[in-house]
């Protein structure tokens, strides 16, 4: 790969860039735009509540309680707990959006007519599934047969998202979002056109290798891409309120993971298309539709149906959603964000290698 090239072919791309003011203002004014709209006006329902349940009571009592639960209908248990060390990092990890905590000596505090406190721990990062969660665990005490309702006291803590704020929910998740709408639109209309204008027969016919072409056309829009997070993220804490909890040189890191997916998708889509319409419609279809729909962001994926479940995993936009959340709201770690970033490089290396392997083709034809 000759360096040279790769910056002399940058080099064009940022001049033409810097002189389509229609191009800078959809990929800087638009993000702003679909934050604020989507900010204001996203609600979430769920059902289908991952339940955990940490019973150090172990007794008849308690094992009624536990089951009014997962009979209700709201809520599926998931996990059983032995440690509240567990029950912690189950939540920590997504793997359960509540916990059941049943202390000891629960069914002789019945039987004594004493008050028998139970313990929600709630994920509060999702914050309609957590007031929700705390609305149908209020209804299930109150009918629970086991003794009057005054004799159960229950104490619940929100984790992650105290307030139960909808934006603290709702603006990680658009950071996903947004960045697999617009930055493939961009990559694919601007390798499109060259082929409209009949400029990119040049590229075929010079000694630029396929590689160096594919970086110097995405890099550019990856910095663009880049800065795009960087004025979401800003726009999510000032405007929106929303805390940042994690590391945001993680968060830089994971992005520029992410940005790579994304910008490797406008690249494919390019080299299937040949008017700058279509890309238009298939960049859309193959990256806004499914990352709005399947990614975590509007619907839980835990309450989808099982098909719909396995589609979600072939979506870029699912993966990041999770470690923008779980950056932001649980000071996740490197080690909690892992599998998620694995799955964004495998899925980065694989779009990157069929769409060389296409750009090659078309050279050699």
């Amino acid at each position: 790969m000759n360096r040279r090239r790769v910056l002399a072919l940058m080099g064009k791309e940022c001049r033409e860039l810097a002189r389509d003011p229609l191009t800078i203002g959809l990929a800087i004014l638009m993000p702003l735009v679909m934050l604020f709209l989507f900010g204001y006006a996203v609600t979430l329902d769920v059902n289908n509540i991952r339940l955990g349940v940490l019973d150090e009571d172990r007794s008849p009592a308690s094992r009624e309680l536990v089951d009014r639960f997962t009979s209700s209908g709201y809520f599926e248990q998931s996990h059983a707990f032995d440690t509240t060390r567990q029950a912690e990092q189950a939540l920590q990890r997504g793997q359960v959006r509540v916990v059941l905590v049943v202390p000891r000596r629960f069914q002789r505090a019945l039987v004594r007519g004493e008050a028998a406190p139970v313990q929600l721990l709630v994920d509060g990062a999702f914050a309609s599934s957590a007031a929700l969660a705390l609305g149908y665990a209020e209804a299930i005490v109150a009918s629970y047969p086991a003794a009057p309702r005054q004799r159960i006291e229950t104490q619940v803590r929100v984790w992650y998202n105290p307030g139960l704020r909808s934006a603290n929910f709702v603006i990680p998740g658009l950071f996903a979002v947004i960045l697999m709408a617009f930055p493939p639109l961009l990559t694919a209309l601007a390798i499109v056109r060259e082929k409209e204008s009949g400029t990119i027969e040049q590229i075929y016919a010079s000694p630029v290798t396929s590689a160096e072409f594919v970086l110097a056309k995405l890099l550019p829009y990856a910095g663009v891409a880049l800065l795009e997070m960087a004025l979401l993220v800003g726009v999510g804490i000032v405007w929106f309120d929303v805390p940042f909890a994690g590391s945001p040189a993680l968060l830089a890191a994971a992005s520029g993971v992410y940005v790579l997916t994304t910008v490797g998708i406008g690249l494919l889509v390019s080299t299937i298309t040949r008017t700058q319409l279509s890309a238009m419609l298939v960049a859309l279809i193959v990256s806004l539709m499914p990352s709005f729909l399947f990614s975590g962001f509007l619907f839980p994926v835990f309450t989808m149906p099982l098909m719909l479940q396995l589609y979600s995993t072939l979506v870029p936009a699912s993966y990041f959603v999770e470690i923008s959340r779980d950056v932001v709201l649980k000071d996740a770690g490197l080690v909690a964000l892992a599998p998620n970033l694995a799955w964004l490089a495998l899925y980065t290396a694989v779009v990157f290698v069929f769409a060389a392997w296409r750009l090659r083709q078309k050279v050699a034809a």
